[in-house]
């Protein structure tokens, strides 16, 4: 198979398995989603759909969150992991949203990239799932399926987002890297793979994962 082919198979497989695409972080707007995504770093999206509803239950916008004192964000959202970082970043922008943008989360890459704590991946997520416009955030799941199917060397994070660009046509993109998150959690996980089920990378997976996963289940 071409790579153009493997790309088209992924896409097509992928379709048949998830015809509608549930969205991995509860939230109601962009502003509740730029939190979440910003939470989910180093942390699974089950336990942050776990500790949202605490937080804003105190304060899903803005204005509300700055009433907050960061010691308070902090407590809430501990559960997520790097909490003293993440309650300054949430209290930063959430004063810089009110400051320059009426308390609205811009809709560009620059300027969502340049509030604290969000980074090109959370950036992407909130473009892509709040607005619509085509982005394609790469997270370890991404990584590694693009990986074990050939479809990228696995070197960093943005060489995969490059070739993930390059061999996807940009309208499937939303979509598909929602589609590749679901498959990589249900069929070709990090432990406990099962090669028997993954059916896209048994049937175009990179040679040397293949063998390994060959080797492994003798």
């Amino acid at each position: 198979m071409t790579q153009k082919e493997r790309a088209t198979f992924v896409i097509n497989t992928l379709k048949d398995l998830y015809p509608t695409i549930p969205i991995p972080l509860d939230h109601k707007d962009p502003y509740t989603l730029l939190i979440a995504v910003l939470l989910s770093a180093q942390c699974t999206d089950v336990r942050v759909n776990l500790t949202t509803p605490h937080l804003f239950a105190k304060a899903d916008n803005p204005f509300a969150m700055v009433q907050l004192r960061v010691e308070e964000i902090r407590e809430i959202i501990k559960p997520c992991g790097l909490s003293p970082m993440k309650s300054k970043a949430i209290h930063g922008l959430s004063q810089i949203l009110i400051d320059k943008y009426n308390g609205e989360v811009p809709q560009s890459f620059e300027a969502l990239e340049a509030l604290p704590g969000v980074g090109h991946k959370t950036a992407s997520v909130v473009m892509s799932q709040a607005f619509g416009v085509p982005a394609f955030p790469v997270d370890t799941h991404i990584h590694r399926l693009m990986y074990r199917w050939g479809l990228s060397n696995g070197k960093s994070v943005v060489q995969t987002e490059r070739d993930a660009k390059k061999l996807f046509p940009e309208a499937s993109w939303n979509d598909l890297h929602l589609q590749i998150i679901w498959y990589g959690r249900e069929y070709s996980p990090a432990r406990g793979w099962d090669l028997e089920k993954d059916l896209i990378t048994k049937t175009i997976g990179r040679k040397s994962v293949l063998k390994d996963a060959q080797k492994k289940s003798r």
